[in-house]
């Protein structure tokens, strides 16, 4: 495709003001985790006001559904550090035509991963260890969520196009409405219907067919976003799908990781007693309101070092670098110490199961100690991949949670016989030590990408990216 100069509208406002940028695309998409928090939250009292036993079916409900929409998230970090780079080049055409990819390939995933959930998803519960009393409750939630993925998967990618161009209010006013709306639908359908378990699951796949709906209309039919979709005329480009690979893939096997991870956790809670599990997903529930503003910081970097790298302003990539790994070190500081100070009266709004409550408990007052180690990692992987280096997140991702976090807790449990507390601490020892090479990775990514000698490759001129990822992750 012949490039077209054509800069986005909020290019130039962003390199004139990085940090004020910032704090624009991140600030709007706070508000929407913070909406989103406070219905997962919510979603948890009601669920945990039908019963234990349905709180911890819905525990076991999280790892599976992380583990689908886990690869959709990668790949839209795929997309919206794309559509980044060619908006801050001023190459419009190509940005749009990644935003058509990212449409297609979000169709095509909600249908095979309906398709696989529908089929495998009851014998997969029972493979993360959810006792055979729990298996059904878990099957009635996770079979309606299955019917709903094409739905959670296209709101994704519609949001992850937007996030490229820099637009965060948008997809915080449709999302925003979505969760309200989901909020509204729960006690109906968990109480008044007396679904229970599975009426949370019919209000979430109600709300996210409303969102996708309006995402397709405010883009597709109003045409009210910069990016523009020809999708009759779509042209399928290697160069486009490539890049969006070379960050997506690496991205969604590190979220599979995550979700593998938290499955084998489960399992190792589960030997103590599935009230364990639960409080274990309690606590990181409240986990989320910390990981809310560190997720909005991280995530909009994607955008701003993608339009930067675009733009070559490397000095505005290293600048918005330390001001964020510094901001989030500090709000993790903040978060901790009043998690720690409040654990107690946290966790009761969620349980009055005596287990429940003091594992959530427990794991609170461990794992806040891993917080402002958590802002180095998140910040310095999303870093790596709004530059196109899509290697870094998948290894640092499997050396926390697998070759860390799942085999001291592993060793701690089963071979040295510790208690419930020392699978805590295997997984705040893999936090720091992630956190350590994530920022070695990225600071010597960054002097190398001064000096432009990282894409010395033969054949490969500076500022492209190899497509051959063994050799990405050496020269990186």
């Amino acid at each position: 495709m012949n490039q077209v100069a054509e800069k986005g509208p909020r290019v130039d406002e962003f390199v004139e003001n990085p940090r004020k940028a910032l704090w624009s695309l991140a600030l709007p998409m706070m508000v929407g985790m913070m909406v989103q928090t406070i219905y997962s939250v919510v979603d948890m009292i009601f669920v945990g006001r039908v019963g234990g036993d349905a709180l911890t079916a819905l525990a076991f409900n999280v790892p599976l559904v992380f583990f689908g929409l886990g690869m959709v998230f990668g790949l839209g970090s795929g997309v919206t550090a794309v559509v980044a780079q060619y908006i801050g080049s001023g190459d419009k055409r190509n940005a749009d035509n990644s935003a058509e990819h990212g449409i297609v390939i979000g169709v095509i995933l909600g249908v095979v991963f309906t398709g696989a959930g529908l089929t495998w998803g009851k014998s997969l519960l029972a493979a993360l260890g959810a006792p055979p009393h729990i298996v059904p409750l878990a099957w009635s939630y996770f079979r309606v969520i299955a019917v709903g993925y094409i739905f959670m998967v296209s709101s994704i990618f519609f949001r992850s196009i937007l996030s490229g161009e820099g637009d965060m209010k948008t997809p915080l006013i449709i999302q925003g409405g979505g969760t309200i709306l989901n909020i509204i639908l729960d006690p109906i359908f968990i109480f008044g219907l007396e679904m229970g378990v599975e009426g949370a699951a019919v209000a979430t796949v109600l709300s996210q067919a409303s969102v996708s709906l309006v995402f397709a209309y405010f883009m597709l039919v109003k045409k009210r976003a910069y990016i523009t979709f020809a999708l009759k005329d779509f042209a399928f480009s290697r160069v486009v799908l490539g890049k969006i690979l070379k960050v997506g893939i690496p991205a969604s096997f590190s979220m599979l990781i995550m979700s593998m991870g938290g499955g084998v956790f489960n399992k190792i809670l589960v030997s103590f007693s599935s009230d364990a599990v639960a409080g274990y997903q309690v606590g990181m529930r409240i986990d989320h309101v910390y990981l809310m503003p560190l997720i909005s910081i991280a995530t909009s970097l994607v955008t701003l070092v993608g339009m930067f790298y675009g733009a070559k302003r490397l000095d505005l990539v290293r600048a918005i670098t330390q001001y964020a790994i510094s901001r989030g070190i500090l709000i993790g500081l903040v978060a901790g110490s009043l998690f720690f100070a409040f654990a107690e009266p946290l966790v009761s709004v969620f349980t009055q199961d005596p287990e429940i409550y003091q594992t959530g408990v427990q794991y609170l007052k461990y794992f806040v100690f891993a917080y402002p180690f958590i802002a180095v990692g998140m910040i310095g992987g999303r870093m790596l991949q709004g530059l196109g280096f899509g290697i870094p997140m998948l290894v640092l991702t499997f050396l926390r949670v697998v070759l860390i976090s799942v085999v001291l807790a592993y060793t701690f449990v089963f071979v040295a016989g510790k208690p419930v507390q020392w699978v805590w601490i295997s997984q705040v020892i893999a936090v720091i030590c992630s956190a350590g090479i994530a920022l070695l990775w990225l600071r010597s990514s960054l002097r190398r990408l001064e000096r432009g000698d990282v894409r010395k490759v033969k054949g490969v001129p500076h500022g492209v990216v190899s497509s051959d990822p063994l050799r990405q992750a050496q020269e990186v």
